[in-house]
């Protein structure tokens, strides 16, 4: 995973009162939890674009007075009419302790099924992934080269080294849907054979 560093400053008071104060000085209200105590703190909302608006997970290395805190993001909470970020939850990792994330899947290779008119489909977007935070990948790249028609690859066809995915093994994750000119395709190569006996 790549590495982002943002600052964040410890919260002095905390409420809904004082939430819309940091929100109106564009600054978010976040929590760091997962290491000895939860620290209450508030980060500039430009610093989390990179962040937030993006499919990749990084880790982000927190630094509050000069301490630097590892983590990556689990939760965020949105406004539901502007979508402005209203609080933003970190996990404190640490390089010996595995973690579970949600990872973006990516499709490569052009599949078998698509040669023959078929439509690839990516079902599952996200895998929860578990392993060391240091080794997870930003994406998962799923090869589906010799995907045919009508197939599909579940996540039980899936490995990755450092990875154990967490979702079950029979989860549907890209498949090679039949359209109609690929199902009529199919449909003329089974007739020739049984044209050319009659013949």
């Amino acid at each position: 995973m790549k590495t982002i560093e943002i600052k964040g400053s410890l919260r002095s008071e905390t409420g809904k009162k004082m939430a819309k104060v940091y929100r109106k000085n564009e600054q978010v209200p976040a929590i760091l939890y997962g290491g000895d105590v939860n620290v209450m703190i508030v980060v500039n909302e430009r610093d989390l674009r990179p962040i937030v608006y993006t499919p990749t997970v990084h880790i982000v290395n927190i630094n509050i007075d000069g301490k630097i805190y590892e983590s990556i993001v689990k939760d965020i909470q949105f406004h539901p009419v502007s979508d402005k970020i209203l609080h933003i939850d970190f996990l404190h990792v640490f390089d010996d302790k595995k973690v579970t994330v949600a990872l973006p899947v990516l499709l490569t290779g052009q599949a078998e099924g698509a040669k023959q008119g078929g439509k690839v489909l990516l079902i599952t977007r996200k895998l929860r992934a578990c392993g060391f935070p240091q080794e997870l990948p930003e994406i998962l790249e799923v090869d589906v080269t010799n995907l045919g028609l009508g197939k599909t690859i579940m996540v039980g066809d899936l490995n990755f080294k450092n990875v154990e995915l967490i979702d079950l093994k029979s989860t549907v994750v890209a498949s090679v849907q039949l359209t109609r000119a690929a199902k009529g395709t199919v449909e003329e190569a089974a007739a020739a054979p049984a044209a050319e006996n009659k013949a």
